[in-house]
């Protein structure tokens, strides 16, 4: 676990070796932190050099005060990387951590090299459901919201087969520092990307749990058809967290996706 100041805010992130092997950067969802990619850079066995980190607001880093915008969330990262001297990595976000890898790499396509977009959109709303959960989240915090938010978060087998595991979720997600968590809601509930991302021309592919309930199939379809020449993969079984889910065949997709666009 390291940290680094970037963009007025203090990143939490993690960083693996082997420094020669292509850079790849996981950005995580709302409610969460960068261990739910622990089980897919495992998987990967050491053929990136991988670059986990928690967004504002989020795990360790730093919570600046509600709101917050997409573009805030992508000059922190375009920030972490400039400083610890990355010219380009392939950028994998998951969510809202989709949505802020579109933004750099509509605002910074010099870091970008190729982007994996899971579970997330060029908008994700309506706004109304943000101010709702702004609202519940500010008058109760995060625990009442625990088991509804892990339903949308995971698929049938998986809610009904690992017990601790959604504890642990749990545990994770009431843990989010409320002023961090509704400042990112306002930053998924004023985002429209959609102009921006449609001028991407970057290797993209994008990837949808078939059990995702807040970012469903057709909606991840919709945004692999915004930008031109991308692709799109469907993960059986799995909800908004595929990553956490199926890690194995996650990994597996990020290496075949870098193989066919010689990225490796």
């Amino acid at each position: 676990m390291k940290f680094a100041h970037a963009n007025e805010v203090v990143l939490s992130y993690r960083l693996s070796s082997p420094e020669t092997a292509p850079t790849l950067v996981f950005s995580n969802s709302l409610g969460t932190d960068y261990r739910i990619w622990d089980g897919v850079v495992d998987h990967l066995n050491g053929q990136f050099r991988t670059i986990c980190y928690d967004q504002r607001g989020h795990g360790l880093s730093s919570v600046p005060a509600a709101p917050y915008t997409i573009a805030d969330h992508a000059a922190d990262l375009a920030d972490l990387l400039d400083g610890l001297g990355v010219d380009s990595a392939i950028i994998c976000g998951l969510s809202i951590g989709g949505m802020i890898a579109q933004q750099l790499a509509a605002s910074r396509p010099d870091l970008v090299r190729a982007l994996i977009l899971s579970d997330t959109a060029h908008v994700i709303g309506p706004r109304d459901i943000w101010d709702k959960r702004i609202e519940q989240v500010c008058e109760g915090g995060l625990a009442p919201l625990a088991d509804s938010v892990l339903e949308r978060w995971f698929g049938t087998t998986y809610r009904r087969d690992h017990h601790d595991q959604l504890a642990g979720w749990a545990n994770m997600l009431s843990r989010v520092p409320p002023e961090g968590y509704v400042g990112s809601c306002a930053a998924l509930r004023d985002a429209d990307l959609t102009e921006s991302t449609a001028k991407l021309r970057v290797a993209t592919v994008c990837v949808c749990g078939s059990e995702d309930a807040p970012t469903p199939p057709d909606l991840v379809r919709s945004l692999a058809a915004l930008i031109p020449g991308s692709s799109f993969e469907l993960i059986a079984g799995a909800g908004h967290l595929p990553c956490v889910e199926n890690p194995e065949t996650f990994a597996a997709l990020i290496v075949d996706f870098a193989e066919e666009n010689n990225l490796v």
